[in-house]
């Protein structure tokens, strides 16, 4: 159905001006041999198809897709612009801001820090951070952060997304903060990350970016990876889509901020110096995919043993055996110590996916991996639009790796 003109000059006017051809816009990266991979030419390429059809929707200024499959890349390709002001053209190496992936990275330091016997998921935090015992938060377990129902999915008081800025002020403001959602899931967008980074600190003595270069970045051979610590190399993000005053409660609601502040503290250059657990990992899509393939390998990379087969399915247990109604989010949601897990229906990882686990980041970042597909994916987007063309073709996407990547 063709849309109203009104509604196309809408989308034209918060969208990304898309040039007639796409070839000049496209980088590949290495990519294995099909036959190593188990797939046809034509599949690779309907997957492909369908991305730029994502990247002509307008809302991403770029798009980064790693696939790999039986531990492989199939498919490491980019589009479209890394900054739109300068028209630097996006590659499959150019770092991006994971947002809300980033939170599987933190989970897995503190398991970690379990495997190395250094504590306890069902330790009170208090035992690592005592202040964080004030107003009934005395009995609040590390479990329960890392499964969003620790009671503090946002601050209590009103604060502004630059608030990122001043993590100590943060730190205080959730020591004091009384919980409001004790053992109910209630999706904590960053908050959370602040007191795991917190504990983490506590136990090794050491920055999370330390423990990260010394447990994962490191040994798995990674440029990037990193919370924060990139330079102008980084991909911008750009506000884009549909504005809808409703889009924007509800992002506060869930996230803090609206589109338009997340995306300019997320530019702002103060956001490289600053350590965000849950929010601010740059990395490639082959880096994000790189790890979920080791996660796939029960955490075993390149003949090293990255974390210990138990460790990585102590991670992936479910909090519930269904998907609970998120009262962030709203809408079900099924959660693990750490990570967003799938559905047998239409789920987060799209249709047909239960085993499947991974974590989403703002707005449509995914990253992922498939034990049934024996598949590990990044896919990497600079458009912060919630409403847009976007969304069908997203799912789209979504629906085609899925289909041709069963194994049969």
């Amino acid at each position: 159905m063709a849309l109203r003109p009104r509604v196309r000059r809408l989308i034209s006017k918060h969208g990304n001006p898309i040039p007639r051809s796409l070839d000049s816009l496209v980088r590949q990266g290495e990519e294995a041999p099909l036959e190593k991979t188990g797939m046809a030419s034509e599949q690779v390429e309907s997957i492909w198809r369908a991305t730029r059809k994502l990247y002509r929707g307008g809302m991403s200024p770029a798009v980064s897709l790693c696939l790999r499959r039986h531990g492989e890349i199939m498919l490491n390709r980019s589009i479209g612009f890394a900054d739109p002001d300068s028209q630097r053209v996006m590659t499959p190496n150019t770092p991006v801001c994971l947002f809300s992936a980033s939170k599987v990275v933190a989970a897995m330091m503190v398991h970690h820090l379990v495997e190395q016997g250094q504590l306890d998921l069902d330790d009170p935090v208090t035992r690592y951070l005592p202040q964080y015992g004030q107003n009934g938060k005395g009995r609040t377990t590390i479990r329960q952060l890392l499964t969003h129902q620790a009671g503090i999915p946002r601050p209590q008081e009103p604060v502004s997304p630059d608030i990122l800025f001043r993590p100590q002020e943060i730190f205080d403001i959730l020591c004091a903060a009384k919980p409001t959602t004790l053992n109910t899931q209630a999706y904590h967008a960053v908050t959370a990350g602040f007191i795991v980074g917190r504990i983490v600190e506590a136990v090794t003595g050491e920055d999370l970016n330390t423990t990260l270069d010394r447990v994962v970045r490191k040994p798995m051979g990674m440029k990037y990876f990193t919370f924060g610590g990139t330079g102008p190399e980084r991909a911008l993000d750009v506000s884009t889509g549909v504005p809808f005053k409703l889009v924007d409660l509800f992002l506060n609601h869930a996230v803090g901020g609206s589109i338009d502040e997340v995306v300019e503290v997320s530019n702002d250059d103060r956001f490289q110096d600053i350590i965000v657990p849950a929010g601010n990992l740059y990395a490639t899509a082959e880096e994000a995919s790189r790890f979920f393939q080791m996660l796939l390998n029960e955490g075993r990379y390149d003949g090293q043993q990255i974390f210990q087969p138990e460790t990585v399915a102590r991670a992936l247990e479910p909090a519930y055996h269904r998907p609970r109604f998120d009262r962030s989010l709203m809408l079900p949601l099924n959660f693990s110590n750490g990570f967003m897990l799938g559905n047998r229906g239409m789920g987060m990882f799209g249709p047909g996916a239960p085993k499947a686990f991974g974590h989403l980041g703002f707005i449509s970042i995914y990253c992922w991996a498939d034990p049934q597909r024996d598949l590990s994916g990044a896919l990497l987007t600079t458009g912060k639009g919630v409403i847009g063309p976007h969304l069908p073709s997203l799912f789209g996407l979504q629906h085609t790796i899925n289909r041709h990547t069963r194994l049969r």
